[in-house]
């Protein structure tokens, strides 16, 4: 069963992802967050304690879309699946602009629902070259289950 496959899938570590300036700026151009703390490298080196510009906490956060077709591509028996929310997320660590990160994914628990799944993934994303990570989360994402014809 799909079910019991994900609760004894192991922790799946992801590709680098870079964010370097051409992301950054999109992000913010999509999201009109134009802080100089993201932007403005001169700047951000000068007055802030980050030593240059760094990504936006939320653009990390979203790059675990990215980071998930690699987690779960193509399971057997999913015909679908969402985002269904977070019950924690923490920022932990700046990511400086041109810095690469990646995700690790653990099965934290999954619940099973009529025609569905919810899997509770602990999510860490890792900075490369730091210790501590950018951020940890609880993330939810629910499977919806192909209906068999029997």
């Amino acid at each position: 069963m799909l079910a019991d496959d994900l609760r004894g899938k192991a922790p799946v570590t992801t590709d680098w992802f870079t964010l370097d300036a051409a992301r950054v700026q999109a992000f913010a151009d999509a999201t009109e967050d134009w802080q100089f703390i993201h932007l403005d490298e001169a700047r951000a080196a000068e007055e802030t304690p980050f030593g240059g510009a760094i990504a936006h906490g939320f653009l990390t956060l979203s790059m675990l879309s990215a980071m998930s077709y690699q987690v779960v591509d193509a399971l057997p028996g999913v015909a679908s699946s969402v985002n269904y929310g977070f019950d924690r997320v923490r920022f932990i660590s700046p990511v400086r602009v041109g810095g690469r990160i990646r995700g690790l994914f653990t099965v934290a628990s999954v619940d099973e629902l009529d025609g569905a799944l919810d899997v509770h993934w602990d999510v860490e994303v890792q900075i490369e070259g730091q210790g501590r990570p950018a951020l940890a989360a609880n993330w939810i994402t629910r499977f919806f289950l192909e209906q068999s014809d029997g």
